[in-house]
Formats: structure tokens, sequence, C-alpha cells
């Protein structure tokens, strides 16, 4: 990819936790940083902490509900009229609901928001993505995966919070892979992770009550995948932290992870 300082990085969930530290990080480095959240008060909170931090002018910010297929098309169209390039692709955007909801689309909340939508926002903006190649997909992901239940996946009856969580993050990963294969000899790569274990986010706090490492060690290996040199050419793979890893094994199943694409692309229509 370019250099860093010529960069242009979108970063979903950019206005709290792991998202924000990244668009710091990244903007810290001169990169131009896309800025993506649901409430303006919280994108322009984070645009003066940018400010702050560099001394440049600021990020541009977008607001979309990914919870909303439609505002995430809203989203991609955005991006595309207003930019002639996009380098790395940052999808980190996600949420633990513990009571089941359904969206306006009819779909399991954490599925959609966390997995879904991210489906959704690729694909619309891989033409953009390749135009600029070689460029970058990253996907934040989690160590807790579960499979995909694809006789229930939108977990109607007996729902379990952490259950929907770890099945939506599997299926990043099971996207991840699958991408990395459709995007061969694009130089479009694409690699998940698993930033770090039980980040002092308020998510993670308001859910476990406890935190055993910082977001700003999730942000560092998050941010070597988006723009380190050393990343060049690498795509398919799977990160805990800074070292490659195992994903759940569902994720090498090369037919699972057809099923979960055509599944993904029926329920975005």
């Amino acid at each position: 990819m370019r250099d860093p300082t010529e960069a242009t990085v979108l970063v979903t969930g950019a206005t709290d936790g792991l998202g924000r530290r990244v668009a710091l990080e990244l903007a810290g480095r001169g990169t131009e940083v896309l800025l993506h959240g649901r409430r303006r008060e919280r994108c322009e909170a984070v645009v003066e902490q940018v400010r702050r931090h560099t001394g440049a002018e600021g990020p541009h910010y977008y607001l979309a509900d990914l919870s909303s297929l439609g505002a995430v098309r809203g989203l991609a169209e955005q991006i595309f009229s207003e930019h002639d390039h996009l380098d790395v692709l940052v999808n980190n955007a996600g949420v633990i609901a513990m009571e089941r909801e359904e969206t306006e689309d009819g779909l399991e909340l954490t599925f959609t928001v966390n997995y879904l939508a991210h489906f959704l926002l690729t694909n619309l903006l891989v033409p953009l993505l390749r135009d600029s190649a070689p460029a970058r997909v990253v996907n934040v992901s989690s160590a807790g995966q579960s499979p995909v239940d694809f006789g229930n996946v939108m977990l109607e009856g007996g729902y379990d919070a952490m259950r929907a969580y770890t099945q939506s993050k599997l299926a990043q990963v099971m996207f991840t892979f699958e991408l990395a294969e459709r995007l061969r000899g694009t130089e479009v790569t694409t690699n998940a992770l698993h930033p770090a274990t039980l980040m002092d986010t308020k998510m993670v706090l308001e859910t476990f009550g406890r935190a055993s490492s910082s977001v700003r060690e999730g942000a560092e290996a998050a941010v070597r995948l988006a723009v380190s040199p050393e990343l060049e050419g690498v795509t398919g793979r799977y990160f805990d932290g800074t070292r490659e890893a195992r994903a759940n094994r569902q994720a090498y199943d090369g037919e699972a992870r057809k099923r979960l694409w055509d599944l993904s692309e029926e329920l975005c229509g």
C-alpha cells in the first residue's frame, strides 16, 4: 500500500474504545482517517481529539447506524462520492446485545452489526479498494468464536448474548478467509485479528465488569495489520494480537464459508 502519510483509511466504530484509539494512532502517522460513528456529537468529539493530537485540520466523519442495511449502503455511496481512493478498510464496529433484538430488516442485531453490515460494506467498497491496490481490509474479530449454526443463525428461541457475539465473530473470520480467496491476484489483502483480551473498553467493562488488557495494546495490533510494510501481500490470515494464530476449525471449512457467503448475500438482498 502507499505510504501511510498518503493513505486513506476508513475505520468503522471509531467514536469509542479500540476504533477511536486506532483512528488516533493512524492520524498521528499522517494518515487521512475517515471516521464512522452513529452519533454526530461523538464523531465531532473524536474529530476534536484528533486535531489536538495531531495539529491537523481533522478527519472527515460519516454517520450510519450499522443495524440498518440501508444505512450501510448509504455509507458506501458517500465514501464513493467523496473519495477517489481507499487504501484500508478497518471493520471494527461491534456490539454485545444482552437481550435478543431484531433490526429494521428483521435480522438479529448482534449478527447484523458485528458481521453482516461489514460483509455488505466491504463488498460495496471492493471496487474502490481494487482501484487503490495494493489495499487492505482488516476485520476486528475476537478469540471468542462459536460455530455458525446454519439451522438457527438468527438465534430464535433460547437467545444467549455471548453465543450471539461469538458466532458473529467467527462469521467475520470465515468471511475474511473467503474474501481473501476471492480477491487473490487483485493486490487487495484481507486479514482478521483478535486485538487483545478483554480490553478496557466501555463495552467490555459493562459486560464483564473487568479488563485484562488495554486499548493501546489492541490498537497496536490493529494498526500493524492496517499499515505495517511487513504485512504487505499477507492475506487470509487470523492473528492473536501480533502473532498469527488458529481460528475455530469451522473457519477452515470451505463448504461452510461458501454457505455463509451465499446466506449473507441473500440476507443483504
